[in-house]
């Protein structure tokens, strides 16, 4: 079986995506690096903020990331699978956005699970609800446009 080249640039950006999610998961102790920017940006931006505060809003920052990289994934995702699926009348179909929350929320646990693996990092439940999340806000956005633009 050939595989074709338009296949191959469907497929390309979700597995490029994943590679990147893949290799920032990788890292050891995430928090720490990103707080060595944060912290001196918040300070400097806001001198007075307590430590806690900034700690929260550091945490909440890095949750927003979570959520943010798997829409980019859930929408590429779908891109994929539309351009895998037969040619229909209706260019917004909700079994393919399913299948591309499904496939997301798996990815999500499988990076979760990696995590548990890399030195300093944890896996934890709550990040595969939190990057599921930002999969169906990603894939809810995707139709909000579409709708909005009358594409669908």
């Amino acid at each position: 079986m050939r595989i074709s080249r338009q296949t191959v640039l469907d497929w390309l950006p979700p597995l490029l995506w994943m590679a990147v999610i893949f290799s920032a998961s990788s890292d050891t102790g995430s928090a720490q690096h990103s707080s060595r920017f944060f912290e001196p940006l918040m300070h400097w931006l806001f001198p007075l903020m307590a430590k806690t505060r900034l700690d929260a809003i550091h945490y909440l920052l890095r949750k927003c990331g979570h959520l943010t990289e798997f829409a980019v994934l859930a929408v590429l995702m779908w891109r994929a699978i539309r351009h895998a699926s037969p040619i229909s009348p209706h260019p917004w179909r909700w079994s393919e956005a399913a299948l591309a929350l499904s496939f997301v929320m798996l990815y999500a646990a499988s990076d979760e699970f990696h995590q548990t693996f890399v030195p300093g990092r944890t896996g934890q439940l709550s990040d595969v609800f939190i990057d599921a999340s930002g999969a169906a806000i990603g894939l809810g956005l995707l139709w909000l446009v579409g709708t909005l633009r009358k594409r669908w």
